[in-house]
């Protein structure tokens, strides 16, 4: 996931920055990356017109990310990238009865939704190019993000 894009090299610096990757790059699939402590995943798995996903292509992959949580332990922090990933990890997680804060948290870069059983939810613009060219994420920004992210993995 993200290898070889620009959103990647926005990505990959950022978990290796905080700690999450062996390399602050990723090109291609066999190049050597591990990431260690965190695990990435995408609300859609598919690349639909306009890169918008519609909510039924959503629906159709929500499966994925309840199979992918079942096979993850210990599970602390989930980073929502873009109003997509975020929006699919509230709905994950009401999915498993998980109890959404009332009223439901509106996506804004930087805001940290608090679970029982201290399981935190960040958000962050995406990094894609229309987002990192324009300036509506900056690196100081994203890094926040993941320095935040660090800090509830070390000391929960």
């Amino acid at each position: 996931m993200f290898t070889g894009d620009r959103s990647g090299d926005w990505l990959y610096e950022a978990l290796h920055r905080f700690g999450f990757a062996n390399m602050a790059a990723s090109t291609q699939r066999d190049d050597g990356l591990a990431l260690s402590g965190c695990f990435i995943t995408a609300a859609c798995r598919c690349a639909p017109p306009a890169n918008t996903p519609t909510p039924e292509e959503l629906d159709n992959c929500r499966p994925y990310l309840h199979l992918e949580l079942d096979l993850l332990h210990n599970v602390r922090v989930i980073v929502g990238l873009g109003k997509t990933g975020f929006d699919s990890a509230l709905r994950v997680l009401a999915d498993r009865g998980i109890a959404i804060p009332r009223p439901r948290p509106a996506f804004t870069h930087g805001l940290e939704v608090h679970f029982p059983a201290g399981l935190r939810l960040l958000a962050s613009y995406h990094p894609s190019q229309q987002n990192t060219f324009t300036g509506t994420l900056t690196r100081t920004m994203f890094h926040s993000v993941f320095r935040r992210a660090r800090a509830l993995v070390d000391h929960p």
